[in-house]
């Protein structure tokens, strides 16, 4: 096996030395590191998705399968929670929650003076760790998805790819690296490729695309491509119908904007308030003890109240689109919401894109019924519910919208859903200027140098003992 690959490798270098263009090498060598990444993505993507998959199914499973195995989730719950907690707690601190946070993170730290902090937040640990605890979690009913850590995971591997250059290879951008990694992971996690540019223009980086369009297009077109070829054509929802709405409909557009955009951004500061007071907790056993009411709570609503509260939320916007239960009660979306506060709130690993399009579906499901109306009216409420949520949580109106039409193929209504966007974001702005996931970023950078700063206290003691001992010696 080496020496095959020891045999290949001197046929590439050959070819490639055969090559007299210099800038086509010098091309080549700078676009090597991201099509490898790309790839690379594209497959850890699509084995995550899977893997995630049967883990809901397997929640779905276990809750059915006889009339009293409901009850089992008032342990199951709790217990995945807490062993999912303790996976992030114990191996790798930075893995809680989205992912997206930590990502914007090291971008920011990707300079000369912090970059050794970066590995905090990116690297193949995180990346374990991000798989197995989000995966407990979903196991366990816990209300989260798998969008946010797919970024932060292939984020870690566009890094980790970039680290693997030898020292003679040309200097690859760490940024430029990141971004793209990330972009690549939404690309290959909803399947949107425009989604995943817009992404990394928006929400990522305020960089000019010229500096890295090429290795921006190039890392989404592949990562998308080998997600697209392991799964198939797909759209991450399907086709819903949307004819015939009427003009009138953008004034219930509206209100669905407002109502998503001050959900949203309330559940943002529910989540932000909760993750401050648990700062205060010092024993071990309240920390313990706290994923283990917040899974307890989660189960017993679920049992006593409605099921739906359980899971990523990708089953409400399938019925509510595609079948004949479109109209859902009110006290969906307050389930919806409460379950992302209390999951996201534990630390275990999960993201918050797919709750959040769940629980911006079921308002716009609530609202369609509250008016009585139409399949294809509640179908627009529904996907504008969805944007306007999403809004909310991540202040990135062109993301959220072209999100939602990549992911429906609804071009004909772009113009409601960009509405739907913009209000969104004005009303999130009112209830705080800063996004939910600018506030975590700028949580997880005061939390690296904090513990950098208390570390270097006992690093320098360990290094004068060495000098120390190395004086003793001679």
């Amino acid at each position: 096996m080496i020496h095959a690959l020891d045999r290949i490798r001197k046929q590439l270098k050959h070819r490639f030395d055969a090559i007299d263009n210099i800038h086509l090498k010098r091309d080549l060598l700078n676009a090597l590191p991201f099509w490898v990444g790309a790839f690379i993505t594209g497959l850890v993507a699509v084995l995550y998705a899977k893997l995630f998959a049967w883990a809901e199914a397997g929640t779905r499973y276990l809750y059915h399968y006889s009339a009293e195995s409901k009850w089992w989730f008032v342990l199951l719950t709790p217990l995945c929670f807490l062993v999912g907690w303790w996976l992030v707690n114990r191996f790798a601190p930075f893995a809680r929650g989205s992912g997206i946070p930590q990502v914007t993170a090291a971008i920011d730290l990707s300079n000369p003076r912090h970059n050794y902090k970066v590995n905090q937040l990116l690297s193949m640990r995180v990346l374990g760790i991000k798989v197995l605890s989000s995966l407990v979690a979903v196991l366990g009913g816990g209300i989260v998805g798998r969008e946010g850590p797919t970024i932060q995971i292939s984020a870690a591997i566009f890094r980790q790819v970039n680290r693997w250059l030898p020292g003679w290879y040309p200097k690859i951008s760490k940024r430029n690296m990141i971004i793209t990694g990330a972009a690549a992971g939404l690309a290959s996690a909803f399947n949107t490729p425009l989604g995943g540019i817009v992404f990394a223009i928006e929400e990522l980086t305020r960089t000019h695309l010229n500096f890295f369009k090429s290795a921006l297009l190039t890392g989404v077109i592949i990562a998308g491509l080998t997600a697209l070829n392991l799964l198939g054509p797909y759209l991450y929802l399907g086709y819903p119908r949307l004819d015939n709405i009427p003009i009138w409909m953008i004034f219930v557009v509206m209100l669905v904007a407002v109502i998503g955009g001050f959900a949203s951004s309330g559940m943002g500061e529910a989540i932000l308030f909760i993750m401050r007071r648990k700062e205060r907790l010092t024993s071990s056993v309240e920390k313990m003890v706290f994923p283990l009411v917040c899974g307890l709570a989660i189960a017993l609503l679920a049992i006593l109240v409605d099921e739906r509260m359980l899971g990523s939320g990708k089953e409400i916007m399938l019925d509510t689109l595609f079948t004949e239960h479109k109209h859902l009660a009110w006290y969906i979306p307050v389930l919806r919401i409460l379950g992302s506060i209390l999951s996201f709130s534990t630390g275990v690993a999960g993201g918050i894109f797919a709750p959040a399009l769940g629980a911006g579906a079921s308002i716009g499901a609530v609202v369609a019924g509250w008016m009585y109306l139409s399949d294809t009216a509640t179908n627009l409420l529904v996907l504008c519910g969805m944007v306007g949520f999403l809004t909310g949580i991540t202040r990135s109106p062109f993301t959220s919208s072209i999100l939602v039409i990549e992911m429906t193929n609804s071009h004909n209504i772009i113009f409601y859903l960009m509405l739907t966007a913009l209000l969104s974001n004005l009303v999130s702005s009112l209830v705080n200027r800063h996004g939910f996931y600018d506030q975590l970023k700028s949580l997880y950078i005061l939390e690296i140098h904090r513990s950098e700063t208390q570390r270097r206290p006992v690093r320098e003691k360990q290094e004068e003992e060495e000098v120390g001992e190395k004086k003793k010696r001679e």
